[in-house]
């Protein structure tokens, strides 16, 4: 079956309970942009880039691959992600939808693109970081970032499926939301490959690509991605990764995270998965140089300086404890809330 192109809307398609067609949402976009709050002023530019004739977006990349950039994605590879998505967590036109992610990037974007593929009846709101605050409504599908999951989860059971991604879950939000009858799901994305290409039920160890998908390993043992349907041929990652098979992968951490310290690698996010039911808060390891091991481990912890537990290292192998402890006020980020771990590990070198 030929897939519907990106002037498609479906006709079950609705957004904040009205039936819009192309035509309807370009007249929103253009209220938006004209009166609109600062973040419906993004979406009316959306709207109004993805029904022009251009056949792709100018996107700014999330930087997984290296230094963010804007790359060109077509508008088809779009609709194509769209359509797996909704294969993948089997949803149907008139599923309920909640965007609350900010459409200035793709994630925000794409779940547009889901609901005028699939058809689904999707309320939008302000990207904040509670969005389910003074909201009872029940929605089949939902995706938000880490810090949003945390603040609804006194609400999550008002969602069928969860999809949480941006930056990794802690192992405590995971355990916390393992208790919930929440369907929810960690996902692997970027830019590049059009959001998402592969997930997993929280608890579950390894990734699956959705189909479509090929995947394969680079000499740094970093994933590499290819998918026709996504216009994708052999990105390659700097996600140090394990295979487990064609086409599953269990995630290890960033290759330009890694530690060498006096010859032994050591894999940050590791150490902080070991790490983060033992400590509240935003916190990372890093590399620092030194002058004896060449690259020293050091433990930033965000906030005020404070007595750790002697306990706090015992779940870490020898070399994975921190030859110091650093407090920082306030972690700088990116647009997207990432932590800066360059910029900070800089600042005290």
């Amino acid at each position: 079956m030929t897939p519907p192109n990106y002037h498609n809307v479906h006709n079950k398609f609705k957004l904040n309970g009205f039936h819009l067609n192309e035509d309807d949402l370009c007249r929103v976009a253009y209220s938006f942009i004209k009166e609109g709050e600062d973040f419906e002023k993004h979406v009316g530019d959306f709207l109004l880039d993805w029904f022009n004739e251009k056949p792709y977006l100018e996107i700014l990349t999330s930087g997984t691959t290296g230094e963010p950039k804007i790359i060109k994605v077509e508008k088809q590879s779009m609709v194509n992600s769209a359509i797996a998505t909704g294969n993948f967590f089997d949803l149907s036109p008139g599923n309920t939808a909640l965007n609350c992610l900010p459409v200035k990037y793709i994630a925000g974007k794409m779940m547009f693109v889901r609901a005028f593929i699939l058809g689904l009846d999707m309320d939008f709101i302000a990207p904040k970081s509670s969005p389910l605050q003074r909201n009872d409504k029940k929605y089949d599908f939902v995706a938000m970032v880490p810090l949003q999951a945390e603040n609804s989860l006194s609400q999550i059971n008002q969602i069928k499926k969860l999809i949480v991604g941006g930056v990794r879950m802690s192992t405590s939000l995971i355990n916390k939301l393992k208790k919930s009858k929440c369907d929810v799901y960690e996902t692997y994305s970027m830019t590049e490959t059009v959001t998402h290409i592969a997930a997993k039920k929280i608890g579950e160890k390894a990734f699956t690509v959705f189909p479509n998908i090929e995947i394969s390993q680079d000499d740094r043992h970093c994933l590499v991605i290819t998918s026709e349907n996504l216009n994708v041929n052999k990105i390659v990652t700097n996600d140090v990764v394990e295979m487990v098979s064609d086409n599953q992968f269990i995630w290890l951490g960033r290759q330009d995270n890694i530690i060498n310290s006096g010859g032994i690698k050591l894999i940050p996010e590791q150490i902080e998965n070991k790490l983060s039911t033992k400590l509240k808060g935003r916190f990372f390891v890093a590399g620092v140089a030194d002058d004896t091991l060449g690259e020293k481990l050091v433990l930033f912890i965000e906030g005020d300086q404070y007595t750790l537990d002697s306990n706090i290292f015992d779940d870490l192998d020898k070399y994975e404890k921190p030859k110091e402890v650093k407090f920082i006020a306030n972690f700088p980020e990116t647009e997207t809330g990432k932590v800066k771990r360059t910029e900070i590990v800089a600042s005290i070198s």
